[in-house]
Parts: C-alpha cells; sequence; structure tokens
C-alpha cells in the first residue's frame, strides 16, 4: 500500500513537472522567436524610412546605365545599415543587390513582400532566401520615383541568430528543471511515507466499522486534509450507529402503518411466494386466515388477472397497471398497481390493491346520463318530424299556421341540435377520446378572427366589442379549434347578457410562463352565491332568459373542460349590475412541455372528470 501509494504519487509528480517544462519550452520559444521577428521588422522599417527619406536620386529623364550606376551606388550605401538590400522593379526584375549579383538572380514578381508592398505600400515575410540559401526577416516598401514606373526596396535580415539564443535558454531550463526534480523527488519520498501510514489507519478504521465495531478513531494531529478526513470518518460512525437504530424502530412502525392501511399490500419474492402482506390484503381478497410468509401467491390469490400482471412484473417489465372486479353477488372493483423491488441480485415485485369500487359505479352513472339524455332527444325530434310531415301532407296551405309551425320547428330543431352537440361533446371528454393538437398560437392574429364573428352579433344589438392586445405576446401552446370555441362562447353569453348600448372588451397579457385572456362585459353580471356552480353542467343562473335564448346550460362546462385539458385554467370575476370577468390561463409554448402534454391529455382528462 505505501510503495503503491509512493511510485503513484512520484510518477504524478514527474509527469506534471515534465508538462510543465515542455509547455514552459513550447510557449517560451514561441515567444521569443516572435519578439525577434518583431524586433527585426521594427529594424528594417527604420532603415526602410531613411531609405524613403533619402531615396535614389534618378535623373530627370530615363537613361539605362546612369539608373543602374545611380541605384547601385545608393544599394552600397543603405548596405552599411547591415541589412541586405535589393531594388526590384514593379514587374519583378532585380536591378540592384547588396549581396548577390543582380543578373544571376530570378524574377522575384511573385514573392509575397513584394506583392504586397505593391499592393499596399509596404510587405512583409519569413521565408528562406534560394539565393543566398539562408531564412531571412523581409520588409519591402514601395517608391515611386517622379515620371518614372514604382520601384520596390527591400531590406533583409538573417534569422539564424535566434536558433543559438533559444538553446543556451534550453539548456539553461533544463539544467534547473532537473536540479529541482531531484530536490522534489526526496520531498515527495518523505510526504507519500507519512501520507501512506495515515491512509493504513483510515483503511483499518473503515474495515472496522464494516464489521460492526463504531469505536471512534484516535485524534491525527496532522493539521491537514486527512485529519478532517478522520474527523469525518468518526461522525459517520456515529451516525451509522444511530441510523441503524432508527432503522429498526422505522420498521416496526412501517408495519403498523401497512397494517392500519386500507389498500391491500403484498410483497411477492422472485420464486412467486409472499414475504410481507398487510391484514387489508387478506380482507379483500375474502381469506378467512390471513396468508403467510413463504407461503405461495397462488395458494391465496385466485385471480387470473392478478397472478399475470404480478408475473409480468417478475419477467423483467417497469410496472403494471390494471383493473380487476372480484365478487358476482357484491362486484367490487380493484385498481391494481405491480412496481417491481430488487434487493441485490434478488427481484421481487410489490402489489397494492386500491379500491376503486365507488369511482367506477360514479363514472357508470354519469355515462349513462349522459346517454339517457341524448337518447330521450329523439321523443322531440320526432315531434319536429311530424309536425313537418302534416305541413307537408296539406297544413301547409293553412297560411294562419303554417308560418308559426315552420318557425317553431326551425327554432326547436336549432336548440335541440346544440344540446345533442354538447352532450356528445362532454360524452367524448368523459370517454378520454377528446384528441387534441397542441400548436404554437399567435395571440393577436388568433384573437382577431375570433372577434370577427361575435362584432357581428353584438353589431344587432348595438354593443361595441373592442380588443386590447399588446404586440409583443408570446406564442402560447394550445388547441386552436379548441380554444377558439372556449372563447366563442365566452364572447355569445357576454353578449347574450349585456344590454344594447353596453362595451366588451377582450384583453390579454402575459404573466409567469402563461398568457391571461380576459372577457370582460358591463352586462347584468352574477350573484356571489352562483359563482363558484356556474361551470356545472346544465345549471343556469337565469333558468328562463337561458332557455329563451336558446342555451344548453352546457357551454361553460364545456369550456372548463376544454380549457383545462389543454393545461390551463379559467375563472370568473363578477358583481351584479356591474358586468362580469371571465379569465382564461394558457400556457406559454414550449416544445417539449407541448408535446408530453399533447401525449397524456386524454388519461389526464379523464381522471379529472373521474375525480368531479
Amino acid at each position: 500500500m505505501r510503495h503503491n501509494l509512493f511510485w503513484k504519487l512520484g510518477f504524478a509528480f514527474l509527469a506534471l513537472l515534465l508538462g510543465v517544462l515542455l509547455a514552459v519550452d513550447y510557449f517560451a520559444e514561441r515567444a521569443l522567436r516572435r519578439d525577434y521577428e518583431r524586433t527585426g521588422f521594427e529594424q528594417l522599417a527604420a532603415i526602410a524610412h531613411i531609405a524613403l527619406v533619402r531615396p535614389p536620386q534618378l535623373p530627370h529623364s530615363p537613361d539605362e546605365k546612369e539608373d543602374s550606376r545611380v541605384i547601385r551606388e545608393w544599394t552600397a550605401q543603405m548596405a552599411a545599415s547591415g541589412a541586405r538590400v535589393t531594388v526590384i522593379t514593379s514587374w519583378g526584375l532585380v536591378l540592384a543587390d547588396s549581396q548577390s549579383d543582380p543578373r544571376t538572380m530570378e524574377n522575384h514578381a511573385h514573392r509575397p513582400e513584394i506583392e504586397e508592398a505593391l499592393a499596399t505600400g509596404e510587405g512583409r515575410s519569413v521565408r528562406h532566401s534560394v539565393t543566398i540559401n539562408q531564412d531571412l526577416l523581409y520588409y519591402a516598401v514601395r517608391l515611386t520615383p517622379a515620371s518614372r514606373p514604382p520601384l520596390v526596396l527591400r531590406f533583409a535580415l538573417p534569422v539564424k541568430s535566434v536558433d543559438a539564443v533559444l538553446w543556451d535558454f534550453r539548456r539553461r531550463l533544463w539544467l534547473a528543471s532537473s536540479v529541482i526534480l531531484l530536490l522534489a523527488g526526496a520531498a515527495s519520498l518523505l510526504i507519500s511515507r507519512s501520507f501512506s501510514r495515515r491512509v493504513e489507519r483510515l483503511q483499518g478504521f473503515s474495515r472496522r466499522v464494516a464489521e460492526g465495531d463504531f469505536r471512534s478513531l484516535a485524534a491525527d494531529p496532522g493539521g491537514d486534509a486527512l485529519e478532517k478526513l478522520a474527523v469525518s470518518l468518526n461522525e459517520t460512525a456515529a451516525r451509522l450507529d444511530r441510523t441503524i437504530r432508527s432503522l429498526t424502530d422505522e420498521r416496526n412502525l412501517s408495519a403498523a402503518i401497512l397494517g392500519s392501511m386500507v389498500e391491500g399490500v403484498a410483497v411477492v419474492s422472485g420464486a412467486e411466494r409472499l414475504v410481507f402482506s398487510n391484514p387489508a390484503f387478506a380482507e379483500i381478497l375474502g381469506l378467512d386466515v390471513p396468508p403467510t410468509a413463504g407461503s405461495g401467491l397462488v395458494e391465496s390469490v385466485r385471480q387470473t388477472e392478478l397472478l399475470e400482471a404480478v408475473r409480468i412484473v417478475l419477467s423483467g417489465a417497469p410496472a403494471v397497471h390494471a383493473e380487476i372486479a372480484m365478487g358476482t353477488l357484491r362486484p367490487r372493483s380493484f385498481a391494481v398497481t405491480v412496481t417491481p423491488v430488487q434487493s441485490g441480485e434478488t427481484i421481487g415485485a410489490v402489489l397494492v390493491l386500491h379500491d376503486i369500487t365507488d369511482l367506477r359505479k360514479l363514472e357508470r352513472v354519469r355515462r349513462d346520463f349522459v346517454a339517457n339524455i341524448s337518447h330521450e332527444l329523439k321523443t322531440p325530434l320526432t315531434a319536429i318530424q311530424g309536425f313537418a310531415e302534416t305541413l307537408l301532407s296539406g297544413a301547409m296551405d293553412d297560411a294562419q299556421n303554417r308560418r308559426r309551425f315552420l318557425e317553431i320547428i326551425l327554432e326547436h330543431s336549432r336548440r335541440l341540435a346544440r344540446l345533442t352537440d354538447d352532450l356528445l361533446m362532454l360524452s367524448k371528454i368523459e370517454a378520454d377520446r377528446l384528441e387534441l393538437e397542441i400548436c404554437p398560437i399567435p395571440i393577436g392574429t388568433w384573437m382577431e378572427s375570433c372577434l370577427e364573428t361575435a362584432r357581428l352579433r353584438a353589431g344587432e344589438k348595438k354593443i361595441e366589442v373592442t380588443a386590447e392586445i399588446p404586440a409583443n405576446l408570446p406564442e402560447v401552446a394550445a388547441d386552436r379549434r379548441r380554444l377558439a370555441e372556449v372563447l366563442q362562447n365566452l364572447l355569445d353569453n357576454a353578449v347574450q347578457y349585456t344590454l344594447p348600448g353596453g362595451k366588451i372588451i377582450v384583453r390579454a397579457e402575459a404573466a409567469d410562463r402563461e398568457v391571461i385572456l380576459t372577457v370582460a362585459d358591463t352586462g347584468i353580471g352574477i350573484p356571489r352565491a352562483d359563482q363558484p356552480r356556474i361551470f356545472e353542467r346544465f345549471y343556469r343562473v337565469d333558468v328562463a332568459r337561458s332557455r329563451e335564448a336558446g342555451g344548453t346550460g352546457l357551454g361553460l362546462s364545456i369550456a372548463k373542460h376544454l380549457i383545462e385539458a389543454q393545461g390551463g385554467r379559467i375563472w370568473v370575476e363578477s358583481e351584479v349590475g356591474r358586468g362580469s370577468q371571465f379569465h382564461i390561463s394558457v400556457p406559454i409554448f414550449d416544445q417539449e412541455r407541448a408535446t408530453a402534454r399533447a401525449s397524456s391529455s386524454g388519461t389526464s382528462l379523464g381522471r379529472n372528470n373521474a375525480q368531479r
């Protein structure tokens, strides 16, 4: 253990030091080389400045021999600065060079510094010179003599001296690093020995705690992280001792709680044997004697669906949710949840039976109610059909009753059609067959299309309909058609219960992660006592007026179901004689949340309706 830690620490230290040295060598070499190049270019730029101040004095009239002589003399003077000087024409011909015969030099038109100087006025490059076989720093400037084509003056300095400087720096760096490595290695040997012994003490204490001995470890006066670790281990051992004692008490308490639960709970092993069961489990199954631990599950449970659910989970399924019915004279329904439980390599299952008999009975009554109401509607529809047949049989010639009969038939047909549609909508909602297409909806343009329909009807009563919609509202996540149905229902109610000359205002504002739509009117208002019930089906505040206007009493109930199915909510604020304000909250569009809500909207809606 001690040697293992020592070598690990030693190799880690050596690798770290080598890494640092390589990084220092790399970045120092680059810094020195950049500094040398920068200094060289500055020197060449200074020489070039002098050259531009004192350019070669070419004669006014072009003379090839005289030009060549003046340029050679000027080149020799500038070469006294220690730089290589080259004069090049704009088409790349070398006129003079301080170190080589220009007649032996090739065309320089495509040299990078020459091209840059001709384009921008100056050019730089660091490259190998083929003429003198050296790496050089090149600095070129453009010179434009009077009435002459432009010339390029190029100055160069060798870079070979930087390699010697870099080699001297590296030699000193590695020599100092070797000394540091030897000293640090000796220090790390002493530290690692002490460290290893202290780690061995902690290892022995950990082994002792694992065997159940929770006596504290003697204090280690190291004053470092290992001392804190020893203190922490002592606290952990004391806490483990208290935890084991409390777990024993909690196990007894859990057994008492499970024994008093009304839900039947059982734990089944992988061999389909009962590990635990509470009294409610035996009562639900109708057993006279509670099953004993270790007995076979098939000896106590005779329901095939229940046994199959347990076997599916034991075969590797994550969880099974099912519903079973028990009994013949007094049938009872139970929601079954079987989830896997694993202890080490042993796999088992937890079985929970929840009595949902009353809940299923309520759902059955509600479905029957909607179905019966829909069926009963056929009787008045038959009467309407009879009036129509009577008219067709000859009563159409009776001018006194003909129009009255037709108006009655039309009025009741429309009302019965609306009532049938509303009942079928509620039936679809409760049967979990409502499909939602959640998509992003821009509130501004969408709401304007809804208001156009409301303004037509409001105009007949001379009611003013206005909208207050901010321009920067975020998009909401909803079903466009279903949300329009909710808003249209609220607008129809506002028009219906607002006196002529009144006002209806539709507002929209962004809140925390939702947009709130408000339909406010100056109508008759809703009494405070009736406000908690207006979203119930068939509930009317003013029965006579609602029926006179053709209302079914289902609009607000459907609106509540639709808005809740889309993750929103609806509420009302009203005062008699001063109007009402209906508020709708719709979630702001979020792609992941909208997808999750759309996939689970049917199940959630059915569960909410069942709870109501």
